[in-house]
Formats: C-alpha cells, sequence, structure tokens
C-alpha cells in the first residue's frame, strides 16, 4: 500500500471513530456501553498494520477531545490515547505481522488495550493522586462495556473480512499452511 493511500485511509479511520461516536450519543446511547470510537480503531489496526493501527489510536481520542469533548481531558483522554493506541498497534502487529488468526488478533489487541489502560491508571493515581485503581477501573469499564464488546468481536472480523475482498483496497499475506 503507498504512502499516500495509508495516510488517506489513517484520516478515514480517524474520521469514522470521532463522528460515530457522535452519532451514537444523537441516538441516545452512551460511549462507555457500546465503545463506539474502538471499532474503527481495531479496524485501522487489523487492516493498516502497526503503524497505522497506532496513529488512528491515539490521535483519534486527541482530536474528539478537542472538537466534540469527548471524552473529557482528565481523567479519560490520556488513559484513552494510551489505550486506542495499544489496541492499534497489538491488533496491527498481531494480525499482519505475527499472521494469528483474525479473532485472536481482535481478542489480543482488545486484552492489550484494556492492560495498558491499567498501567495508565496506576500511573496517575500514584502520580497525579487522581483517586481511581487500576483493577476496579477495569472491571467497571468491561462490565459496562460488554456489549461494545460484543459488537466488536461480531462486525469488526466481519467488516474487516468485506474490506479485504475488495480488489486493491487492504490485502494480508496469507500465511502458508
Amino acid at each position: 500500500m503507498s504512502y499516500t493511500r495509508k495516510l488517506i485511509n489513517v484520516a478515514m479511520f480517524i474520521a469514522l471513530g470521532v463522528t460515530l461516536p457522535v452519532a451514537f450519543h444523537l441516538a441516545g446511547g452512551t460511549g462507555s456501553v457500546f465503545l463506539p470510537m474502538h471499532i474503527p480503531v481495531l479496524m485501522a489496526g487489523l487492516l493498516l498494520g502497526l503503524k497505522g493501527g497506532l496513529a488512528v489510536g491515539m490521535l483519534t481520542p486527541f482530536i474528539s477531545s478537542l472538537t466534540t469533548g469527548m471524552p473529557p481531558l482528565m481523567p479519560m483522554l490520556p488513559i484513552m490515547v494510551v489505550e486506542l493506541g495499544v489496541y492499534g498497534a497489538a491488533g496491527g502487529y498481531l494480525y499482519r505481522q505475527c499472521k494469528l488468526p483474525l479473532v485472536w488478533s481482535l481478542v489480543g489487541a482488545m486484552l492489550a488495550g484494556r492492560l495498558a489502560a491499567a498501567a495508565v491508571v496506576a500511573g496517575l493515581a500514584a502520580v497525579l493522586a487522581v483517586t481511581l485503581e487500576p483493577l476496579p477501573f477495569i472491571i467497571g469499564a468491561v462490565s459496562t462495556g460488554l456489549p461494545g464488546i460484543v459488537i466488536q468481536l461480531l462486525f469488526v472480523p466481519l467488516l474487516v473480512r468485506k474490506l479485504e475482498a475488495v480488489p486493491g483496497a487492504f490485502r494480508r499475506v496469507k500465511v502458508h499452511e
């Protein structure tokens, strides 16, 4: 994929990551339940690879916070920048470089992102005396976000496979078995 095409795709996934949560909020949904920003980030990692996924994951919550106020600057923005950055990077690394199956790459990215979020929460608690604890934060985020996690597990692989099938779009080299 050419550099220009990859840059355009990064911008497209960032735009989706900013507008999809706005659409969910307008429809009465809540971001912490349906996790709409996570979908384009996970897809970007799986389709664009480590660097593209990292860029989309880190820039999307930052741009969204500046333009829409979601997520709030503190404490959620730093948590989400790292969490989504790891989602994108890990998904791209596991799927594009390690050649793991799509669903395993997705689950691995989701787990790695949550662990990174816990580490940021621990850091914020230690450095800035933010009143969050890593384990209760992650347990709360996962339990609240279960509908979004199910949506991700059902639709991200389907959408990635559909986009990979488009001629000249996103190709993954098959592993010889």
